[in-house]
């Protein structure tokens, strides 16, 4: 793609890389047939290519946003489907990010849609906070489908059941069992932390049975990922010094090996931190290793050789690979060789390249969008009649979870249950049978 940058624009860095982004691109348009907003409304304008060029026309002109640049650019999912389609490598990542910089600086959004974005970027990174909302919100639970739009989509976050604080909340070391092979930091993912403890729960007690040092670091929290999305780059990079800041006084103090996230979509945000403050000369080099070390605890349960003990009578399990972990992370095989080791039998469903809606706080910002698109999932997954969906990722748990009856269930929890764990909650009104490990006697079903 050609530009024509003026040379004034092209000493901002920022502007440099974008125009670096942009002439990668050679139109060739192999991203629309995996992008899952093209898939749905069939407007070039609502595909990657399509948002390329609203990019280009706004930073190249260094013009204001307009409604509709903001309406297309507000569309996309950031499922980076189009990044493992490109042939030519184009970073679309990076460029959106700028884009929506762009916009968050020279457009002013209708009063509703900013209240809306401050109060998730506020209440959602809080576990206090989104606690006490999920709390108020259940009384409106009833009445979802009574509302429309965003506040319908508010009303369906909040559960049935909140699940009480766990006691793995605040920051502390969970010691290994048995001989230390590694000590590592563990991401605690803030609204995992309230709507789905047990994954954390679940993930300490596998790593430290595998002779790991679990690091609940003082001071961390947050990735940043949902102001990040939103365009506000200053909360987000201050998310990630924190963050940083946090692990690198536990590097100092007793050593780390790895920082582990088991939720792919903050993964995939602090994996960026090296990129995110690389022209801050006194965090790039703490960011840039801490982005090395960051790795999703499938690959580390990979690494670690986890083997678990087989279940018994085989359970047919679909993987969901969310997009942050197929496409952001590169990681498309891990959880299901995991998975199989563990004796299920692992399934795929059609279009797993296509996101399921989720993406963050999209479900709620395009409610319509991400709606459609988890219909289309959840149909699917079910068409595969499974006993369980697994995913590696709280996002597409909590939004696809109360579309099927299908229980939905974090990778981590399953491997957990077949290392003689606890069985899933979300499996807690599914019929009993022989569990993991538990041999089936002649003559039963």
């Amino acid at each position: 793609m050609q530009t024509s940058f003026p040379a004034a624009r092209l000493a901002d860095p920022h502007v440099r890389e974008a125009n670096d982004i942009l002439r990668t691109c050679v139109h060739c348009g192999y991203c629309l047939a995996t992008c899952p907003t093209y898939l749905l409304l069939g407007d070039e304008l609502d595909s990657p290519r399509g948002r390329i060029y609203l990019a280009k026309d706004m930073l190249e002109k260094d013009r204001p946003a307009t409604a509709d640049d903001v309406k297309h650019i507000d569309r996309c999912l950031t499922c980076l489907a189009c990044m493992t389609t490109c042939p030519s490598g184009v970073d679309y990542a990076h460029l959106v990010d700028r884009a929506r910089v762009h916009i968050e600086n020279t457009y002013r959004r209708p009063w509703f849609d900013r209240v809306l974005r401050h109060i998730l970027a506020t209440v959602v990174p809080n576990p206090t906070l989104f606690r006490t909302a999920l709390l108020f919100g259940q009384f409106g639970r009833p009445f979802r489908r009574l509302l429309s739009g965003r506040l319908g989509a508010m009303a369906a976050m909040a559960p049935k059941h909140l699940p009480p604080p766990s006691a793995t909340d605040r920051p502390q070391v969970f010691p290994a069992r048995g001989p230390r092979r590694r000590r590592v930091a563990l991401l605690p993912v803030c609204a995992q932390r309230v709507l789905r403890p047990e994954t954390n729960e679940a993930t300490i007690r596998l790593l430290t049975g595998l002779g790991v040092d679990v690091v609940l670091a003082k001071g961390s929290g947050c990735c940043g990922a949902i102001v990040h999305h939103m365009g506000w780059e200053d909360r987000s990079r201050a998310a990630a010094r924190a963050n940083v800041a946090a692990w690198m006084r536990e590097i100092d103090g007793d050593g780390l090996d790895a920082v582990v996230f088991n939720a792919s979509g903050c993964g995939v945000s602090v994996k960026d931190y090296g990129h995110l403050l690389s022209d801050d000369p006194e965090w790039a080099a703490s960011a840039a290793r801490i982005a090395a070390m960051a790795t999703d605890v499938s690959q580390l349960l990979i690494d670690l050789e986890l083997r678990p003990k087989a279940i018994e009578p085989v359970r047919t399990v679909a993987y969901h690979p969310a997009c942050s972990m197929q496409h952001g992370l590169g990681l498309r095989t891990q959880s299901k060789e995991l998975l199989s080791r563990a004796g299920f039998r692992v399934v795929e469903p059609a279009e797993a390249h296509i996101c399921c809606g989720s993406a963050g706080s999209y479900s709620i910002l395009q409610p319509a969008l991400a709606g459609a698109l988890r219909e289309r999932k959840v149909a699917n997954l079910e068409a595969l009649k499974p006993d369980i969906i697994a995913t590696g990722n709280i996002g597409c748990i909590q939004h696809l979870g109360p579309e099927t009856s299908v229980p939905v269930v974090h990778t981590v929890e399953l491997l957990d249950w077949a290392m003689g764990g606890p069985r899933p909650a979300a499996m807690a009104d599914v019929p009993e049978r022989p569990g993991p490990g538990v041999t089936v006697p002649a003559g039963t079903v």
